[in-house]
């Protein structure tokens, strides 16, 4: 059994629902040498959230953005937390509802995504900086 964690940063991106897989494994190149085990995927941030979805259409991602600025719009005016603006504790709130992590299988040396999958950085603040994402890898070695 083997593990290894790398701590890595999304470049920035402005509010919306991005795919990130590519980006992601290039950063951790240690995921080829797992034969089998899991991929633990952490963002350290409250304002932004992780979540696996449609990799192909970039429609997925839009309707995504469209929902949740409805479901939870910017300047509620019951919303006491406004630290950072408007779009403060929306993102707190939408975040939430996404979670913080998704776990993926290993095998061979690659993520078990399914064939319509991808990892999608939710960022919720109208402007995000670089995010910082840890991902810990457990399994067994190729070797």
């Amino acid at each position: 059994m083997g593990w290894a964690q790398r701590q890595i940063v999304l470049r920035s991106r402005d509010r919306g629902f991005h795919l990130v897989t590519d980006e992601l494994i290039c950063q951790v190149p240690e995921i080829a040498e797992f034969a089998i085990g899991l991929a633990h995927v952490f963002i350290q941030h409250t304002s932004a959230a992780l979540t696996l979805n449609e990799n192909a259409d970039p429609t997925v991602r839009a309707d995504f953005e469209r929902y949740f600025r409805h479901a939870v719009a910017d300047d509620t005016p019951f919303f006491v937390h406004r630290y950072e603006g408007p779009d403060d504790m929306p993102a707190h709130i939408k975040a939430s509802l996404l979670g913080p992590s998704v776990t993926i299988p290993i095998r061979n040396g690659k993520l078990q995504l399914g064939t319509w999958q991808g990892i999608y950085l939710c960022e919720h603040r109208i402007r995000g900086g670089g995010r910082r994402i840890v991902v810990t890898l457990t399994g067994e070695s190729l070797a």
